[in-house]
């Protein structure tokens, strides 16, 4: 099994390295054999070859079964030519793999409770949300668009599109997890007005038909913001377009209070997919040994579930991880009254002494 590393910058390369420790732990105790080579992305892409993705990045991706990313950007780069940003890599390789979907658990773990921003009736139902957003579409990508001047006055418009076949692999996706999870979907649209969302709903219903064995119910996007807030429990895969899946999985990941213990998925029609934690490059902590290693620990682990169907290596995984938690073991930004302050190294080698 071959896999693409993308240290990219910051914290990035500290995280990733620590990834990639559990991963061989693992790989051993299950007795898997994982093939890594490595490739630039973002500003650190930019110093070595004056562009934020290489085409031997892309084609070492390619030619991979699974890309483990670490995280882009940094002020260093903020005022080079917008063209060559760090973050004009991520979406580049996005596009150049043909990652149509994105996947964002949002689970709460217990040991974390206190940091959830929820009341703690809410909190004690349990937070296990993951977040299917279509990547490629709606209205971020919609043609026509305009930005300027209309009857003397400035105007402007997009276009949410999206086709058949855009929303029937973005629903067979959701489908596809929720089978691996507890088996239910939640599609969320605004069908009560848009003409686009009531093509979703139709499309989502008929797929719909080929998953007898799990649940589908609709929501208004408005609607299921607010239930998101007043009992996530009720949740488990929640699909959407690209613009009510960029609000609801942000939603989801900031009331669990700890960002930096979220993985994510960027999925196509084939491998390889992109794995990645969601918070940022950190470059304030880079190099210090700092970071919260956890979050691309679980990407490696949604990457084993996902690209691999290695359900029980990722379990394996994911239960060293909670356990971790479970002995107080934190890191700056998960720090806890009467917990163990570690840095990254040291959380990464508590959760390979957990496996």
């Amino acid at each position: 099994m071959k896999i693409c590393v993308l240290p990219g910058d910051g914290i990035g390369p500290e995280i990733v390295a620590q990834g990639l420790r559990v991963l061989d732990a693992v790989g051993e105790k299950f007795g898997r054999t994982f093939e890594t080579t490595e490739a630039l992305i973002g500003g650190a892409a930019i110093d070595a070859a004056g562009e934020p993705l290489p085409a031997e990045t892309v084609a070492k991706c390619k030619d991979a079964d699974a890309v483990l990313l670490g995280a882009v950007g940094g002020p260093k780069w903020d005022t080079i030519d917008p063209a060559i940003r760090p973050e004009k890599g991520l979406l580049g390789i996005r596009k150049a793999l043909g990652l149509f979907a994105n996947l964002r658990p949002a689970k709460l773990f217990p040991q974390l409770a206190d940091a959830c921003y929820l009341r703690p009736d809410i909190v004690a139902r349990g937070l296990d949300v993951m977040v299917v957003r279509e990547l490629t579409g709606g209205i971020y990508f919609g043609e026509p668009r305009f930005d300027g001047e209309k009857d003397g006055e400035r105007f402007g418009y997009n276009t949410m599109t999206y086709y058949e076949h855009e929303i029937r692999r973005i629903a067979k996706l959701a489908f596809e997890a929720a089978r691996k999870r507890s088996g239910r979907v939640c599609s969320v649209d605004k069908a009560n007005v848009l003409d686009v969302s009531r093509v979703w709903r139709e499309i989502v219903i008929d797929e719909h038909k080929n998953y007898a064995d799990v649940e589908l119910e609709h929501l208004y996007v408005d609607n299921a913001a607010m239930q998101l807030v007043r009992d996530p429990s009720q949740f488990d895969v929640i699909v959407t377009g690209n613009l009510f899946g960029d609000i609801l999985s942000d939603e989801a990941a900031a009331i669990t209070g700890s960002i930096g213990m979220l993985p994510s998925a960027s999925l196509g029609a084939e491998n390889p997919g992109l794995y990645e934690p969601i918070h940022g490059s950190a470059p304030d902590i880079a190099g210090q040994d700092k970071a919260n290693p956890l979050a691309t620990i679980l990407s490696v682990s949604m990457m084993l579930r996902h690209a691999f169907d290695m359900a029980e290596e990722a379990d394996c995984m994911e239960q060293a991880v909670e356990k971790t938690l479970e002995q107080g073991y934190r890191t700056g930004d998960i720090w806890q009254e009467g917990g163990k302050s570690v840095g990254c190294t040291a959380m990464a080698d508590a959760v390979l002494a957990n496996l």
